[in-house]
């Protein structure tokens, strides 16, 4: 009796909902709250700027090394113990940040951060998808769209605000107090499960696929500023490609790999991982570009492109209405392919001579953007893991966000290079290169949907057996039950 006193109980499947959204929403700012406030860190610590760039590079290598190795340790070790561990180090890693001394201790608690936030992603999706069966997920677009796509378009402006507002270091010390109530909340609130891996630990691939995805995601963050013939990024470039196509040889060969390459062969959850990659590039490539075309176009402030993105942030708030809306009664195909060619139309608009100077007609589009594009991501983002069973969704999770990260990766390098390889932070008075490059994210976005005619017809429907009326598994549980375990 006096346990239930101490021990709240908790139903489990709002303790994931409830955890999940406060860890990816701290994930998905810290991804891009950095970037406004880089300048005002290099002035205080006294250093140029290209090296206050590295607290963003050391966020995000890391965060791709921690990818590979995310669906193993959530099955051999638990997902509710990995995933609190690593929020537990996410948290401390932000007081860290907020705290630091000097620009190498910031760096090197980013890159912890960033470590952590690479186990986070797959191992919360793992968590929430394993809680809700495939045709109860349609009701997740409204949790899935805020750290996934509202707050890394939040991070910019909120950035800006608090570092002129209060200081730099609260861009890391808003993140304790979140994360100390979630790492609570899910040590009383969630079940363990234990999947157990098939085999040993696949040494070999994780020393070829770890290295692979650090040096790729290095290059594709320094090459288009600092140049692609520069050693360092020349070297990461050439070396990472090889370390990669070994690691996917590798992994179809191993009888048990660290990355089940062979789940791409589904139909649904393949083409969904292909086009989450190619609309990631899309995205991210244009939220790259567009700004620097509206400076070049308007001679606007760095704020003020910045905000012209916003509008992106309410569409996708739409999007998860629409979704939980439309996604039953279309299915995914019928859904996903219109989505994806008004987004690649709107896209189209934006690069049309004129329509940058017009600063409510960016805002229209951007705002469209959200809704058309959130659309697509959430449709392709639910449908796509249908036929994927629990004992393979912590792999599954871990290689869709594997192709994510990479694809937005490579749609900002592309952006980059079509702008003019160096230069992308300098505003030019030609707007000419940027409107190409933004048809390049139009190209891709289009090419997304001819990809999605792959996608199921239905959408998830519930067992023949399914009772409506009982309550859902584990609600009525407690959180000190006998844990899910396999293995």
């Amino acid at each position: 009796m006096s346990g239930l006193l101490i021990r709240p109980r908790i139903r489990p499947r709002v303790a994931v909902v409830l955890v999940y959204t406060a860890a990816m929403c701290m994930n998905g700012l810290d991804s891009t709250i950095v970037n406004p406030a880089l300048y005002t860190i290099a002035g205080e610590f006294g250093r140029p700027l290209s090296a206050a760039n590295t607290v963003e590079t050391a966020f995000l290598v890391a965060l791709a090394v921690g990818l590979p190795v995310a669906g193993w340790l959530g099955d051999r070790f638990g997902t509710k113990r990995v995933f609190l561990g690593a929020l537990t180090a996410f948290t401390i890693a932000s007081a860290v940040c907020g705290l630091a001394p000097d620009l190498d201790t910031l760096v090197v608690a980013r890159a912890v951060q960033g470590l952590a936030g690479g186990l986070l992603t797959p191992v919360g999706m793992t968590l929430l998808f394993r809680a809700f069966p495939p045709h109860e997920r349609m009701k997740l677009a409204k949790v899935l769209i805020v750290p996934t796509a509202l707050m890394p378009a939040l991070g910019p402006p909120l950035g800006g605000l608090l570092t002129e507002h209060l200081s730099w270091h609260w861009l890391f010390f808003v993140n304790v107090p979140i994360g100390t109530a979630a790492v609570v909340l899910g040590v009383f609130g969630l079940r363990e499960h234990v999947e157990g891996p098939e085999g040993k630990f696949d040494t070999v691939g994780f020393w070829l696929a770890t290295p692979a995805l650090g040096l790729l995601t290095y290059a594709l963050g320094f090459g288009p500023s600092q140049g692609w013939t520069r050693p360092a990024v020349a070297v990461s470039a050439a070396l990472g490609s090889v370390l990669l196509v070994a690691a996917v040889l590798h992994q179809v060969r191993a009888k048990t790999p660290l990355l089940k390459l062979r789940l791409l062969a589904d139909r649904a959850y393949g083409s969904a991982s292909a086009l989450a990659g190619v609309t990631a590039a899309g995205l991210m490539g244009v939220l790259f570009v567009f700004p620097l075309l509206y400076q070049a176009s308007l001679g606007a402030s760095a704020l003020d492109a910045g905000l012209s993105v916003f509008p992106e942030a309410v569409g996708l708030m739409l999007a998860s209405q629409v979704v939980d809306r439309l996604l039953p009664r279309l299915g995914p195909r019928l859904l996903t392919v219109p989505a994806l060619l008004v987004a690649a139309a709107v896209f189209a608009t934006l690069a049309i001579p004129g329509v940058a100077e017009n600063a409510w007609s960016v805002r229209g589009l951007m705002f469209l953007i959200g809704l058309v594009l959130g659309t697509a991501v959430l449709t392709v983002q639910i449908s796509g893991f249908e036929s994927i069973g629990p004992a393979d969704m912590g792999q599954a999770m871990g290689l869709f966000q594997i192709v994510r990260t990479l694809g937005g990766a490579l749609g900002i390098a592309a952006c980059a290079a079509v702008i003019g390889g160096g230069h992308v932070t300098e505003a030019a008075a030609d707007p000419g290169p940027y409107r190409t490059a933004v048809w390049v994210t139009a190209g891709l976005v289009a090419l997304g949907a001819v990809m999605a005619l792959r996608l199921p017809r239905e959408a998830p429907q519930p067992p023949p057996f399914d009772d409506e009326d009982a309550p859902p598994p584990g609600e009525g549980l407690a959180a000190d039950e006998a844990p899910a375990v396999k293995g």
